[in-house]
């Protein structure tokens, strides 16, 4: 079976936690563990996020030489490479070494008009106290948002029309390599008015790139594992349940958060009407059971009802 397994940004980085790269490691060889156990009998293709990491790069750089600040699209290559090898590092050290295992950088192509540059929604960077962030951000003359009790920097999440790495990818799958690619929804590039590609100043949404890549690898999974067990209804309400298996028409009735589940169901959704197959969200801990179907959300167009735990 072909899995895409998009790992969330708390694989990585745990709200709170400091932005080093040992906290990192520590968490990715959790990550690692579980992706060990279901890349022995499967094909595999991981991407995971970088908002954290993308934030940090640009507030190091904009305390050296403000000036010199390197564009989210180069800064977006540099996570690819770095969070790229420490997956393979940890997994190479679980998997048979016969097992090849290799990081693509990803760039994804976006539209110049496409309407989330008018209105920056994605967060990047490490959380800061309101007073702080405004601060911030008109000294650095960022756009803001709050992000639970706290606020982050936001920058535009433009949709993701293509992959360009598409054909190496499935060459290195055919070998049997385990593929981490378009890590942080892809390094977002452009075409401008003379056909001339660029990067853009832009971080990609990963589900909905993850999403793209799943479906155009011909994955039969795509699963996007999160620290939240389910999506659940009525969060944080006395009558809040898990979803357990749901149709993509059935999940469009409901309104998830923008900023946490949104984008997620918003993908499960997108992948289980265009392809037929099914998609996931669940716990990274929970990972062979929602390969195996009895944990997690499960959405597909072949579930007659919504089914809750």
């Amino acid at each position: 079976m072909r899995i895409l397994v998009a790992l969330g940004g708390n694989a990585l980085l745990r709200r709170g936690q400091p932005l080093t790269a040992q906290a990192q490691r520590e968490n990715i060889k959790i990550a690692a563990k579980a992706l060990a156990k279901i890349a022995m009998n499967n094909e595999l293709i991981i991407t995971h996020g970088n908002g954290p990491q993308v934030g940090l790069l640009s507030l190091q750089g904009n305390a050296y030489k403000p000036d010199e600040l390197y564009p989210l699209d180069v800064l977006g290559a540099e996570t690819e490479g770095m969070i790229g090898y420490m997956i393979e590092q940890e997994m190479g050290n679980l998997v048979p070494f016969e097992r090849p295992l290799a990081t693509l950088l990803t760039m994804v192509e976006v539209d110049p008009k496409d309407p989330a540059f008018k209105d920056p929604s994605k967060f990047i960077g490490p959380v800061y106290e309101e007073a702080e962030a405004k601060k911030l951000a008109k000294e650095n003359n960022w756009s803001i948002k709050p992000d639970g009790q706290k606020w982050r920097r936001v920058v535009p999440s433009p949709l993701p029309k293509r992959i360009f790495e598409i054909r190496p990818i499935r060459w290195l799958l055919e070998k049997n390599t385990i593929v981490i690619a378009s890590g942080g929804g892809g390094i977002p590039t452009m075409y401008d008015a003379d056909n001339y590609l660029l990067g853009v100043e832009a971080v990609i949404d990963k589900d909905l790139s993850s999403e793209l890549l799943a479906r155009e690898l011909g994955a039969d999974l795509y699963i996007m594992a999160t620290d939240a067990e389910a999506v659940f209804l009525d969060w944080s309400t006395p009558e809040q349940r898990g979803i357990k298996s749901v149709n993509p028409a059935a999940l469009a009735e409901y309104a998830f958060a923008a900023g946490s589940m949104g984008p997620k169901v918003n993908a499960a959704r997108q992948f289980a009407e265009k392809t037929g197959k099914v998609a996931a969200i669940g716990a990274l801990t929970d990972l062979e059971h929602i390969v195996a179907g009895t944990a997690g959300t499960r959405v597909s167009k072949h579930v007659a009802q919504l089914e809750c735990y």
